[in-house]
């Protein structure tokens, strides 16, 4: 029998990785490959927005979103991560959630920050409905997807022998097209690029070659108004 449940390997996954992602987070988020995504989201939010960071690992992005004057909450799928956010930040609310089964009722928030999370579930089409789900009509969906040189896709290559993994192998072009077949549509995008990279390599290129290159692409979705 097939014993690989997707939901408990990723709790252990992040669970084990909560300590490492903890020493790196404010880094990534201050200087690293996160460092322009918050600027990027904050040109298109109002005032005092009603933000979920799903996949908020220890919460430093959430704490930067609350530091604009947003409410905000953050969740993940990890105990060990949502533990470390609440010893770093007990003023701010988080809580242990799948992507997949979000705690939160329909249309219910402005905006949802969901950066390299999509990548690690069993069935995005599914976690992306859930998304849009509690999305208010017209508000806003920042998602970011790694991109084909980025280091974390490497976790994919057991599936060469068969072996299942949690990365899900999607790619930003895949994603892109998903979020449109499920009600999205495209207000900014934004591509992080490897120190090798530079603007002269990619500057003139098509988006889907820009892509190619990337280690990760942020897109700024607004969910289409009903």
């Amino acid at each position: 029998m097939d014993s690989f449940n997707w939901e408990e390997r990723s709790k252990k996954e992040w669970n084990d990785r909560a300590n490492f992602w903890n020493a790196r987070s404010q880094h990534m988020w201050d200087h690293g490959s996160r460092r322009d995504i918050i600027p990027l989201l904050s040109k298109h939010l109002n005032h005092r927005a009603s933000i979920v960071d799903v996949g908020c690992g220890d919460g430093y992005g959430t704490y930067k979103l609350k530091l604009l004057g947003h409410e905000v909450m953050g969740l993940d799928i990890s105990e060990e991560m949502i533990k470390k956010a609440k010893t770093r930040l007990p003023d701010l609310a988080f809580q242990v959630a799948d992507v997949n089964q979000l705690p939160l009722t329909n249309e219910s928030v402005d905006a949802i920050l969901c950066v390299n999370v999509l990548e690690w579930v069993e069935v995005p089409a599914k976690a992306v409905e859930e998304l849009h789900r509690v999305l208010r009509p017209d508000g806003i969906l920042c998602v970011g997807i790694l991109g084909p040189t980025a280091g974390p896709r490497s976790s994919s290559y057991p599936k060469v022998f068969g072996e299942k993994t949690i990365n899900n192998t999607m790619m930003p072009w895949e994603f892109f097209k998903l979020a449109k077949e499920l009600g999205f549509t495209l207000l900014d995008e934004l591509g992080v690029y490897k120190d090798g990279v530079k603007v002269e390599h990619h500057q003139n290129l098509p988006v889907d070659l820009k892509q190619a290159l990337s280690f990760m692409w942020v897109f700024l979705l607004r969910k289409v108004g009903e």
